[in-house]
């Protein structure tokens, strides 16, 4: 047996996006002894500045965003006591059809050989025995998340290493009640149109599909306070509205799905290292 600690990697997109999905598993094994690293992608630049202001109005300042995302992406990870922090710091790329994903140095723009060679280095010195990441459509869709899946996948490929690999997700039934949530807390929000409730009605997987389901709910408090450390975006972060309580009870469950495996652990599963201790 070695005495090398058992290794969570988590890729990301950006800053914030740590929290979101995966804040619950990082607080929950950090505090098991497990070692939790945390690979961000992008210097999240395309996120709000300060006051709110939003890209490409007047004022906005990629840089200094950047900077400020930094320093609120180390606070987040001091919450969720995560051992260690690797940034690619590539250019946020912004949403699917901005200008900024053509951008010669944005994260969609690299080439995937690029971004999954640094990555795979970090690989080797972390080796992982659980790497999780997005699905091929980044969970919705974002170019930044989806080169992030498109990274780690082609990583994984180059090193000789096997750890389980799982893509983050929502079964439908909470998509479904994060619907009739934001509804209540926006009672003006106008029903989606026909083609946006089909693309919304595809996010996540039927509950059936989900390999891996882990309760984080006595850690949610932690995962709350770092979403929250992300103040800069605190207009975009909807879940902060809920309060500590209504997002532990909504928020307190992970849901994951295994796309490989070499410890034969059955599923469905409530532990990401299920067969590996």
């Amino acid at each position: 047996m070695t005495d090398r600690p058992l290794t969570l990697m988590a890729v990301h997109a950006h800053p914030d996006d740590e929290a979101t999905g995966t804040g619950g598993v990082l607080a929950q094994y950090a505090a098991e002894g497990i070692r939790t690293v945390l690979v961000t992608c992008t210097d999240g630049g395309c996120g709000d500045g300060p006051g709110g202001v939003k890209p490409g109005d007047p004022g906005h300042d990629p840089a200094a965003v950047a900077s400020m995302r930094r320093r609120e992406l180390e606070a987040s990870c001091e919450v969720l006591k995560i051992s260690d922090l690797e940034m690619l710091d590539y250019a946020d790329s912004g949403m699917m059809g901005w200008e900024s994903n053509d951008a010669p140095s944005s994260f969609w723009r690299t080439p995937v050989q690029d971004g999954a060679a640094r990555l795979a280095e970090l690989m080797r010195h972390y080796r992982p025995d659980v790497v999780v990441t997005y699905d091929e459509n980044g969970f919705y869709g974002h170019p930044d998340h989806i080169q992030a899946h498109r990274i780690t996948m082609a990583a994984l490929e180059m090193t000789e290493l096997t750890p389980k690999v799982y893509w983050t997700t929502m079964p439908r039934s909470a998509m479904q009640r994060f619907g009739e949530i934001m509804r209540e807390f926006h009672e003006d929000m106008p029903e989606p149109d026909p083609a946006e409730a089909a693309a919304l009605a595809e996010i996540g997987l039927p509950d059936d599909e989900i390999t891996t389901w882990v309760d984080t709910t006595a850690f949610s408090g932690q995962k709350f306070d770092a979403l929250a450390a992300h103040a800069s975006q605190g207009e975009n972060i909807f879940f902060l509205k809920m309060g500590k309580e209504r997002f532990g009870e909504f928020m307190g469950m992970e849901t994951f799905v295994r796309v490989r495996d070499t410890t034969g652990a059955a599923t469905p599963e409530n532990d990401l290292f299920a067969g590996l201790r």
